[in-house]
């Protein structure tokens, strides 16, 4: 069977994030969305796990609604490396509490940060019988390759228990397939939300061949078993992420990696800080000039949140306007989610809306797209062009594909 899946996010109890993030609304939005499992995320946390038993029908069942849950975590390491730990159940999260608590405190924060390196944390997960991959990896915060320079400096003896990598906003496929150590392992795509409103919650999910909704399914795909496994990935254009290419963390001002070493790092324009972008990252681990994609590699489905898509066509500052939500909620009860919307809906049907925004949802399938690269801390975004015949258009490669091509 296909699910859609986000296997990353955060609880009410995550530092920076919405006190929203509770799971019976998490549910609710992830099924506006069309994602059929969400993890719970920071299920170390006393707290967080209470609400996570209190919402369960068994020791491995989390279910509200139409939504299921699979019960995860995001640890810091001693090195500010976070890894996404993906647990069987609800007496296995206690386990693995039980085993980090003297290396941290957990009430602290639903994404712990224990005095303990990447393989030790690794042969933590193991024990517990949870998956284990690095979060948003070529990101220049806390993760592993802004840190170390390959698997193995990270997790040790136990690099080859790694099952899969998440790829972060600032990266796709084409991205991490230019490094020979990663062919091995399954991509994911998720959200890491810090709030469960549409343009967060899903804005990165997986479609995956699953036996069954559950663990056991789910490590089936994640380890590629029986002929399981992800079969896309979805989520933004590289140049989307707020970390793709090089630039200023004061005044977000872009330089190349030649004007990076030149200017040893400080901004010229503000004196600030210049954070290496993923993009110059990826160049410099890069085995392969081009992507070198393995057989089991799926598609890699390039995306943008429905409520943006509004909020650009309608020229808004943000997606909780009035006209944002009067669209948004309008597409939501005729079609269902969010991804029928994309996917499916017929452009004609769609007369009940501003021409503007069927024009964007349109131009957007068509993937006339206008990208202006995020970096330094701050979000790219995507002009969508009401005329297109004098734009520059920014399209995904051939060798990428559409949310259409399915």
């Amino acid at each position: 069977m296909l699910i859609n899946a986000d296997l990353h996010l955060h609880s009410k109890y995550s530092m920076a994030c919405s006190n929203k993030m509770e799971l019976p609304l998490m549910a609710e939005e992830a099924a506006k969305k069309g994602i059929d499992l969400v993890a719970t995320g920071d299920c170390t946390h006393p707290q967080w796990l209470k609400e996570i038993k209190k919402a369960s029908i068994d020791d491995e069942t989390i279910a509200i609604g139409k939504t299921n849950f699979i019960i995860t975590t995001e640890i810091e390491d001693s090195s500010r490396v976070h890894h996404l730990l993906l647990l069987p159940s609800i007496s296995k999260a206690e386990e693995l509490s039980e085993r980090i608590s003297r290396y941290c405190n957990l009430a602290a924060d639903g994404r712990p940060t224990v005095r303990l390196n990447g393989c030790e944390i690794a042969e933590i997960a193991k024990d517990v019988e949870a998956l284990i991959g690095p979060c948003h990896a070529f990101t220049p915060w806390t993760a592993l390759y802004a840190y170390h320079d390959c698997l193995k400096s990270c997790y040790g003896d136990m690099t080859d228990y790694i099952s899969f990598l998440e790829l972060g906003l600032s990266a796709d496929s084409d991205y991490a397939d230019r490094i020979e150590e990663l062919q091995r392992l399954t991509f994911l795509s998720n959200s890491d939300a810090h709030s469960p409103w549409s343009n967060k919650l899903a804005r990165e999910f997986n479609q995956i061949n699953v036996p069954e909704i559950s663990f056991e399914g789910l490590q089936k795909a994640i380890l590629r078993e029986e002929g399981y496994g992800v079969t896309y990935n979805a989520g933004f254009y590289p140049q989307e992420g707020k970390y793709n290419e090089s630039a200023c963390i004061k005044c977000y001002t872009h330089y190349s990696l030649e004007q990076c070493h030149e200017l040893k790092w400080k901004c010229s324009n503000c004196g600030g800080l210049i954070k290496k972008g993923v993009k110059d990252r990826v160049n410099e681990l890069a085995t392969f000039d081009t992507p070198k994609h393995p057989q089991h590699r799926p598609p890699y489905v390039h995306l943008m949140p429905l409520s943006e898509i509004i909020m650009t066509a309608l020229g808004h500052a943000s997606i909780n306007t009035k006209g944002v939500q009067t669209a948004w909620n309008g597409l939501m009860e005729r079609y269902g989610n969010e991804l029928n919307v994309l996917l499916n809906a017929e452009i004609a049907d769609m007369g009940f809306l501003d021409k503007r925004v069927s024009n964007a949802i349109l131009a957007f399938r068509e993937k006339r797209l206008i990208i202006h690269p995020g970096g330094g801390g701050q979000y790219g975004h995507i002009e969508i062009p009401e005329e297109t015949d004098n734009k520059e258009e920014i399209a995904p490669k051939k060798s990428q594909s559409s949310l259409f091509d399915f």
